[in-house]
C-alpha cells in the first residue's frame, strides 16, 4: 500500500502530468483538497473509489483516513493545487506518514504561478530586465512569514514577485513595492488561473487601486515586475547565428568540436 501525492496543477482539469493521471487511475481511495481541486480530475478516478473531500477535515482526521486505507492494503491518491512544494500543507503529513511507517511517494503538479504567466502569455525572465523569480506571499492565519521574508526585502533586488495568498491586502502589497520598483512598473493579477472563470486585470502599481475596484477574491496571483508585457528587451544568446554551443559549432575552433 502506498499514499500517492500528487499535484493536481492551478485548476484546468487537463493540466495534470500523466503519471499523476495514472495513479489517480490505480488508487482505491482518493482523498482531495475539495476547495481548490476540480472535480474533473476525479473523473479519472476508478469505478467504486472511496472520494473524500479533505477541505473540512482537520490533519488527525486525514490521517485517520490514510491509516485506515493503509490497513485495508489500498493505495491512496492524495491530491493538492497547483504543485506541492510550495504552500500544500504536504511536510506535516509526510512526518505523519513517516512515523507510522506508511510508504509514500510524490508527483509535482502545473503550478499556480506558470498557469498565470501562460494566461499573461508572459515570460518572466527577460535578458537585460530579470532573471529571478521570487514565489513568495504576505503573513496569513495560518502561517506566519519568518522575520527576514519581507515584500520590500525581495523588491529590493529588482526581481519579478510572484505574490500568493495576498489579495486580501493589495493596498499593502502597493505600499511596500512602490519604493522600490517605482509607480510605473506594470503589474498583474489574475483570478483562479487555468479555470473557465479566469480573470485577469494588468495595471501598474500606481494605476492597480482603481483598475482592480471591488474584485478581491482569495484565489488569485499577484506578478510584479519589468518583464510583464514587456517590448523592449534583449534577446538571448542561445539562439544566436554566433553563439557557440554544443548542438551548434561555431568558428574554426568550437568549443565543443566534438559535436560538430
Amino acid at each position: 500500500m502506498t499514499v500517492h501525492f500528487i499535484g493536481a496543477g492551478p485548476g484546468a482539469a487537463d493540466l495534470l502530468t500523466l503519471r499523476g493521471r495514472d495513479l489517480i487511475a490505480a488508487c482505491a481511495v482518493c482523498l482531495y483538497a475539495g476547495s481548490l481541486v476540480p472535480e474533473g480530475v476525479l473523473a479519472h478516478c476508478p469505478p467504486g473509489a472511496r472520494i473524500v473531500n479533505t477541505a473540512p477535515l482537520s490533519l488527525d482526521e486525514i490521517i485517520a483516513e490514510i491509516a485506515a486505507a493503509h490497513a485495508a492494503g489500498k493505495d491512496v491518491a492524495r491530491l493538492h493545487s497547483g504543485d506541492l512544494s510550495i504552500w500544500s500543507a504536504m511536510g506535516e503529513q509526510l512526518r505523519r506518514l513517516r512515523a507510522l511507517g506508511i510508504p509514500f511517494t510524490v508527483t509535482p503538479g502545473v503550478p499556480s504561478f506558470s498557469a498565470a504567466a501562460a494566461a499573461l502569455e508572459a515570460e518572466l525572465t527577460l535578458p537585460g530586465l530579470a532573471q529571478t523569480v521570487v514565489l513568495t506571499r504576505t503573513p496569513g492565519r495560518a502561517s506566519a512569514m519568518p522575520e527576514g521574508e519581507k515584500l520590500a526585502a525581495f523588491a529590493a533586488t529588482g526581481a519579478v514577485l510572484a505574490i500568493h495568498l495576498s489579495i486580501h491586502l493589495l493596498d499593502k502589497v502597493v505600499v511596500e513595492l512602490a519604493p522600490h520598483y517605482g509607480a510605473d512598473c506594470p503589474v498583474a493579477i489574475v483570478w483562479r488561473a487555468s479555470w473557465p472563470d479566469q480573470r485577469i486585470v494588468r495595471a501598474t502599481l500606481a494605476t492597480l487601486d482603481a483598475a482592480v475596484g471591488t474584485e478581491m477574491e482569495r484565489t488569485a496571483i499577484i506578478l510584479v515586475g519589468r518583464t510583464l508585457g514587456a517590448a523592449d528587451f534583449d534577446e538571448s544568446r542561445l539562439y544566436a547565428a554566433d553563439y557557440d554551443r554544443r548542438y551548434r559549432p561555431v568558428g574554426a575552433e568550437p568549443r565543443f568540436p566534438e559535436a560538430s
